[in-house]
């Protein structure tokens, strides 16, 4: 087949963030097998040897300069925005990516009949792709998680960060997702709630769900168990749902297990970490350290890895990684989002919790018992080779593809 793959964010390397991850390993693995094309965009902070190592990855490579950012500031431009938001029915997160040149681009290399297949990898580039084009090849969105589900759930955890704008956009966010997916052939989710809530929207959508991987070989699991009280989070740092959750474990839950295990320590692992989280840097025991070169090596020195977080959809890389890495993994409801790790006829893979007392319970008895860390590091990193690599979601991707489910 040729592929044609649209992704307004730059997947290389594939350690930028969760969406480039998906992005990059799935297109990876459908190089291999197919004939792959990747429209992109560029960002500043993007360097030539990471384009050269982008093109070794496809068989053309389509780069396009990121849109200048129209600015948040200003109360006309906001009311500019959301005119337009109300109007069309785009999200300004979706038009502020747009590129008139990427779409000419696009649109020519459609009409000059060169990809049976054109795949948007994150619901933000759905906007390269007209209704009309559904007549002419497949078309497939690979929703990462639900926008509308999202701000639902920020609203509803308190933790949105202008809950006024948010609760405005609810209703419009659910008629942009239910429209934009009636544009498409097939529709892929990463797990069966993001599943059941696409499909409320659009009944007769052809929806897969297609969970993250993990690329064992970067994330061996570990030989020995390091012991003490180290805990750690990865991430990236601009990320609101991730700074939600640094904030909540250091300020409520860390002092509490400090009190029992007054040596316990935080690592707080990645990229652009805000001010928010740098302040954090001050609380005793808490490291923040930013980007790292090698995010494994953090992970195999840890005790046990916490996934605090309190919303944002869809499957989560850090839980995963974790896993693979053969790190005990202490992690809420959203952190364990399409996971079975602790259900009554299997052995428990990771250990659940919400509350602050809970977090203090699950953190307790794993600082405690040396076995139950050794139970879930095996049963982690089992669950991660036989459900969760790269391979056995790329193979599910290239169906979708094919038209086979």
């Amino acid at each position: 087949m040729n592929i044609l793959m649209l992704s307004s964010t730059f997947p290389y390397p594939p350690t930028r963030g969760g969406t480039q991850v998906r992005t990059f390993n799935l297109l990876k693995y459908l190089s291999q097998r197919h004939t792959v094309t990747l429209a992109t965009q560029r960002d500043g902070d993007v360097t030539d040897a990471e384009v050269a190592g982008l093109r070794d990855c496809v068989d053309h490579l389509a780069i396009f300069e990121r849109p200048p950012d129209s600015g948040t500031t200003g109360i006309l431009k906001k009311i500019q925005r959301f005119g337009r938001f109300l109007q069309q029915g785009t999200p300004p997160s979706v038009l502020n990516r747009y590129s008139v040149e990427m779409q000419t681009w696009i649109d020519n290399w459609v009409e000059a009949g060169k990809c049976d297949v054109i795949t948007c990898e994150h619901s933000v580039n759905e906007i390269y792709v007209p209704p009309h084009f559904q007549k002419q090849l497949k078309t497939i969105v690979n929703v990462h998680s639900s926008v509308y589900a999202t701000c639902r759930n920020q609203l509803a955890t308190g933790i949105s960060e202008n809950s006024l704008r948010d609760k405005i956009n609810l209703p419009l966010l659910r008629r942009y997702e239910q429209n934009y997916c009636a544009k498409f052939s097939a529709i892929v989710a990463t797990t069966e709630e993001d599943k059941i809530q696409l499909q409320e929207f659009n009944p007769n959508s052809e929806i897969s769900v297609i969970p993250n991987g993990v690329d064992l070989v970067s994330f061996p699991n570990r030989t020995t168990d390091p012991g003490g009280q180290r805990l750690i989070f990865i991430g990236a740092m601009d990320n609101l749902a991730n700074i939600d959750a640094v904030c909540f474990f250091s300020n409520e839950v860390l002092p509490e297990i400090q009190k029992l295990y007054p040596d316990t320590t935080f690592d707080i692992v990645g990229s652009h970490p805000v001010p928010e989280v740098l302040a954090l840097d001050q609380k005793p025991g808490v490291n923040v350290i930013g980007r790292v070169p090698s995010m494994v090596e953090y992970l195999h020195q840890a005790t046990i890895c916490v996934v605090p977080m309190r919303t944002g959809f869809g499957i989560k890389n850090k839980t995963l990684e974790a896993m693979a890495a053969g790190v005990p993994v202490v992690a809420s409801d959203r952190g364990l989002e399409g996971l079975a790790v602790d259900v009554a006829s299997q052995p428990s893979r990771a250990l659940r919790a919400n509350k602050s007392a809970e977090y203090v319970t699950a953190i307790s008895q794993l600082f405690d018992r040396p076995h139950l860390r050794s139970q879930l590091s095996d049963n982690g990193r089992q669950l991660v080779e036989t459900e969760f690599t790269w391979d056995i979601a790329g193979k599910s991707y290239e169906q979708v593809c094919l038209g086979r489910e």
